[in-house]
Parts: C-alpha cells; structure tokens; sequence
C-alpha cells in the first residue's frame, strides 16, 4: 500500500499569494534506496518512477517546475521561457504560476521572496555554492531592498552530522573571522591525517543572509542526515533519491 503524500509547507510570513511546498521522501512509487518519492532523474532511479514521481509533486503545483541540472554552483537562472533544463543552482521568477525547484539530499534548499509577493526564487546551496556566493548572487536578481525579503531555510544535514575538512572550513573561515562559530572541532589529525570539525550550514547561511541586509529568515531546523524516516540523505546512504523544494506566485 503505498504511503500518502508528505509536503511541508514552510512555516513564515509570506505573503499570501506566495506559495511554496516541501517533499519528504514518502509518497512515491521508488523502490530500494530510493524509497518513495524519489525526484531526481540523474541518480539511478528507475525512469518510469521518476515519471511517476514528477507526476505527483505536479498535482500539488500549478505547472511542472523548471528542473535544473545542479552542478554546486552560482548561477541563477531568471529567463525561464528560453530554456530547458538550465546548468544553475538557482530560480528566480516574477511571472505567476511558474515554479522555481531545486532538489536536495543533505544539501540547503533556499527559498526567497519579497513582502510584496512579487518575486520568488529557489536555491541549492551546497557548500561550494554557498562559500561561493549563491545567496548573494539570488539577493541581486531581485530589484527591491533585501531588507524587504524573506528566506526560508529547509531540510539539509544538520551541525552534528556534517563532518568536514580543512578546504570546507578555510573556504568559510579564511578573512571572515565570524565564520569560527560555526565550526566545531572533532580532532586534529596526526601524521597522514586531516583535521576535522563538524559544519554548521544553517548557521553559515544566516551569517550570510545577515551581512546581506537580510533580516527575515526562518526554518532551518531539520537534520536530514539523522531524519532517516522523512528524508534523503547523500552523505548517510550514498545512492538515494532526491526531495524537491518549490515556490511560486499565484494569481
């Protein structure tokens, strides 16, 4: 018997015409490691589940969403009518009805919109992506103050199960000393061993969004990694499925 559904709606003060909904990893028709509703096309999955899959999320949306090929980086895309199947790592959208979608497994999933309700976006944010600037970049597609934007966190490997190396933490903590507080260290590698330190990637992504000028952000308290019944997680299984997080604007 298969599972219902499971989507979080992101719980903050969005405008009413700002919709936006989170997939779990129950609800599907993937089997094995992939267990239920598996979105991710790249991954393995039998094709015909993914279909399947897709198909679900879309009777919850007003139009399929703009799936991007992600590839840990900063590039948000914003000519949605052009394209198909952009190389990005984030949406962004003023039109009503278009979905702007990324899909994660440990990594952070990112919603943005404007008080008004005029202007969404989505973003995967790894940690490559954030070190690099993807929230910063998708703050500038928005022509408002981002004093007036809201960001959603949502469900990513929480701070005492993201274990790192020296390149994560020099790539956070080199000449931005604030970035120490999200770091806590495991141990000191010895000879042939590498330093280690548990990662706080909400955190990171707040220090950010704040030195942007953002002062409304909610979420970011799930774990994904130790969540095992309600989601994937890339860094717990290896081969998984991916869950969706989508925004859009309704009429």
């Amino acid at each position: 018997m298969l599972k219902a559904p499971l989507l979080i709606e992101p719980d903050w003060p969005a405008p009413a015409n700002v919709k936006a909904l989170q997939t779990t990893r129950l609800g599907g028709v993937s089997l094995g490691s992939y267990e239920s509703l598996n979105l991710g096309g790249h991954v393995a999955d039998d094709e015909l589940h993914v279909e399947q899959n897709r198909r679900r999320l879309a009777e919850h949306l007003p139009n399929p969403p703009l799936w991007l090929q992600q590839v840990h980086g900063t590039a948000v895309v914003n000519e949605f009518q052009a394209l198909n199947q952009p190389e990005a790592d984030g949406a962004y959208t003023k039109e009503v009805n278009q979905v702007c979608a990324v899909m994660t497994a440990d990594c952070l999933p990112v919603l943005f919109c404007n008080e008004s309700g005029t202007q969404v976006a989505a973003v995967h944010a790894g940690w490559r992506g954030l070190a690099a600037g993807i929230l910063e970049k998708t703050l500038n597609t928005f022509d408002c103050v981002n004093e007036t934007i809201l960001v959603w966190l949502g469900p990513a490997i929480g701070p005492s199960a993201f274990e790192v190396g020296l390149p994560v933490y020099e790539a956070f903590c080199q000449g931005q000393a604030e970035a120490l507080d999200c770091f806590k260290k495991l141990k000191s590698g010895g000879v042939g061993e590498e330093d280690k330190w548990h990662a706080d990637l909400y955190s990171l992504a707040r220090l950010r969004l704040k030195k942007a000028g953002i002062q409304q952000i909610y979420g970011g308290e799930e774990c994904t990694f130790t969540n095992e019944a309600h989601f994937f997680s890339y860094r717990r299984d290896g081969e998984t499925g991916r869950m969706a997080t989508c925004i859009w604007l309704q009429e």
